[in-house]
């Protein structure tokens, strides 16, 4: 996820870019860059780093006339944060630059096709690729315009993406396919941006761009198209009321709010590039270079511990590769036995957790293959990892995490689909049911997460004056319950603990009373009716029970809590939020501060 700002207008451009830029900081802070046309040359700034030493490139660059420019900051997803690699990226001929959000699948296609034509790369990302593809384009067709759209035709993927050319001084273009793009309407001025705080301060109102659409904008008018056949579109202009801050949030509350309703593109780009539908078939080409493990260790903290815990069902049931999880902090102090065939997977959110980083270079002093699960393109376990996996959730805001542990969660599912398909263990009907409700997933989570706010909202308002919790979850579900748990304590401050449901009676069930309530996962699968016992054992101790369960299951509890059904284990993308969702609920209720809660930090970079 990164940062798109582009200006036409009466301003001078660079300025209203850069405090543009900080708006969107959020949105990536590994580097950052502007173009504009001056004298009928095309100039870019680029930086690595956060936006001040941008800042201090600028200031030794000669006093900008532009009135027309763009900006981008970057969450890297191909090639590491390093000023090559930052936006905007020129055409080899030096006739355009654009800004790219998203990823193009196909761009090692595309790269390969056009290196055969002669052209040159300068950096590792698929936005140069586009670049030079529109560059090509232009030769072969009669306006930059036309370029543009016949590139587009052929880029494959998601993408938001500006283009400034000498052509066109005053001009910009913009398109959108499945990330965020939104057009500002000015007087004298216009606006594109991917989220609305970065031109807030100039106007209110808004023209929302739908996928496969184009924009063209300059000081004194716009015009939508269709990317298809460039035919142009009928928008409404949308007056907002939010403030700076709602802004920035995409109107939610939170960034927390915020993050739980970006799970369903989360899972979109997770999937992106991932999955041949057409074949049905996973690709993980990072995975290639590694043969599959004897045994697997999963190394991780905190919710990506949580996550490693799901994944184990997963593996061991589809590709019967043997798992151990561990979490980081004993698993470098344990002497540990590893044979020279198991492989260690590390997961990590931000790629620099300490205890995580440190288990990764044990396994590396033993001789055995390390693969990464992170979210940061060039953090630690990125570089030190013999293989890595990025789970491109883009940046993460809020302290307790959401959709980084979905987004790990999907890698693990294609992991183990693509390990089940090596060893011959995977099953057709069972890899075809996994894919078909991947697929379906984002759809079906958009139509339900504000149900299920709904159903939080009014859950947290019943239980808010608890003072403990238990989580109760069997099967792949009890990693579900340790999160849920984990999630109540971290914003809530409401003490909560997970329990694999068939342990409550060996020692916990003693502390169940009317005032100490219970968070049942009772899905409708084969572990059912264990699960059912499990709750009549609380209730006969008249424990109130919250119980997430699915539609045409008959349980007698205090607050069942129906949610749609999902295939098999996939069922945990729709209890995933659902717990997230009450954690925040309660937690907003009780007035706590949701995005930073007291005594932790987004990443825990020392031991």
């Amino acid at each position: 996820m990164c940062g798109i700002i582009g200006y036409a207008g009466h301003r001078p451009a660079v300025p209203l870019i850069i405090e543009g830029l900080r708006r969107l900081e959020y949105r990536g802070y590994d580097s950052a860059g502007v173009a504009f046309v001056q004298n009928r040359e095309l100039v870019t700034v680029r930086a690595e780093g956060k936006l001040s030493a941008l800042d201090e490139k600028l200031a030794s660059c000669p006093n900008t006339v532009a009135t027309t420019g763009m900006g981008h900051t970057r969450w890297a997803t191909h090639g590491i944060p390093v000023e090559r690699n930052a936006h905007p990226h020129k055409a080899n001929d030096g006739g355009l630059a654009i800004v790219h959000n998203g990823i193009i699948e196909n761009y090692a296609e595309l790269k390969a096709e056009l290196a055969a034509k002669g052209y040159v790369f300068h950096s590792e990302t698929d936005t140069e690729v586009l670049a030079n593809l529109i560059s090509e384009g232009r030769k072969h067709n009669a306006t930059m315009l036309d370029a543009f759209a016949w590139a587009l035709r052929q880029a494959h993927g998601a993408y938001a993406v500006a283009l400034t050319t000498p052509e066109e001084p005053e001009v910009l273009y913009a398109a959108r396919l499945s990330a965020p793009l939104i057009l500002g309407v000015g007087t004298g001025e216009n606006f594109v941006a991917s989220d609305i705080p970065a031109f807030l301060p100039y106007t209110r109102d808004v023209v929302f761009l739908e996928d496969g659409e184009l924009v063209r904008i300059d000081a004194n008018s716009w015009k939508v198209m269709r990317i298809a056949d460039l035919a142009p579109v009928e928008k409404a202009v949308n007056h907002i009321q939010w403030d700076m801050q709602a802004a920035q949030k995409g109107g939610y509350k939170h960034f927390m709010l915020k993050e739980i309703f970006e799970q369903p593109k989360v899972i979109t780009d997770c999937l992106a590039g991932r999955v041949d539908w057409n074949r049905m078939e996973v690709t993980l080409p990072e995975l290639a270079a590694l043969p599959v493990p004897k045994r697997l260790h999963i190394v991780a903290c905190g919710t990506s511990y949580h996550a490693g815990m799901w994944g184990k069902h997963l593996l061991e049931s589809w590709a019967r590769v043997p798992v151990n999880v561990e979490i980081a902090s004993e698993f470098r102090y344990r002497d540990i036995i590893l044979d020279p065939a198991d492989m260690v997977l590390v997961i990590s959110q931000s790629g620099e957790t300490a205890d995580t980083l440190a288990a990764l270079r044990i396994a590396r002093e033993h001789g055995v293959k390390v693969a990464g699960l992170c979210n940061v393109v060039g953090s630690s376990i990125a570089r030190e990892a013999d293989a890595v996996i990025y789970t491109q959730a883009g940046p993460e805001i809020s302290v307790a995490s959401t959709k980084a542990m979905c987004s790990q969660m999907v890698l693990l599912t294609l992991m183990a689909l693509h390990w089940g398909r090596n060893t011959g263990a995977l099953s057709e009907t069972v890899r075809a049911n996994v894919l078909q409700t991947l697929k379906k997933l984002p759809g079906q989570l958009e139509t339900v997460l504000p149900a299920m706010r709904d159903e939080a909202q009014v859950l947290a308002r019943t239980y808010s004056k608890a003072k403990s919790f238990f989580y109760l979850g069997r099967g792949h579900c009890f990693p579900l319950a340790l999160e849920g748990a984990l999630k109540l304590k971290e914003i809530s401050y409401i003490h909560a603990e997970g329990y694999a449901s068939g342990e409550m009676k060996h020692g916990p069930i003693a502390l169940i009373d009317p005032d100490f309530p219970t968070f049942a996962l009772a899905l409708n699968d084969e572990l059912f009716p264990k699960v059912k016992s499990n709750i009549e054992e609380v209730q006969a101790r008249r424990g109130k029970i919250i119980a997430l369960t699915n539609p045409g299951v008959e349980l007698k509890v205090d607050h069942p809590w129906s949610i749609p059904d999902a295939w098999g284990p996939m069922a945990a993308f729709l209890v995933l939020p659902a717990l997230q969702l009450f954690s925040y609920e309660t937690a907003d209720y009780l007035g706590k501060d949701v995005d930073q809660p007291r005594n932790l930090a987004k990443s825990v970079t020392v031991e």
